[in-house]
């Protein structure tokens, strides 16, 4: 995978996960300590998530982080 293919696919699973659990990206950005805008960018695949910042995600999405990877 290229790293745009990796960053469109983390993207698209953190969409998946968020709407899953009913959030929208204000209140997934409140329970990770993140900004909305922030996670907009990641699920449009323009972010190159740290890994500190997918471990923040899964906690608040009660999932593992490998669960928001390809």
């Amino acid at each position: 995978m290229s790293p745009k293919e990796i960053k469109s696919a983390v993207g698209e699973r953190l969409r998946e996960l968020r709407q899953k659990a009913g959030l929208s990206q204000e209140e997934l950005g409140f329970k990770s300590g993140l900004h909305r805008n922030y996670i907009g960018g990641i699920e449009r695949g323009e972010r190159n998530v740290a890994i500190i910042n997918i471990g923040k995600l899964a906690k608040a999405l009660a999932v593992r982080p490998r669960d928001l990877l390809p």
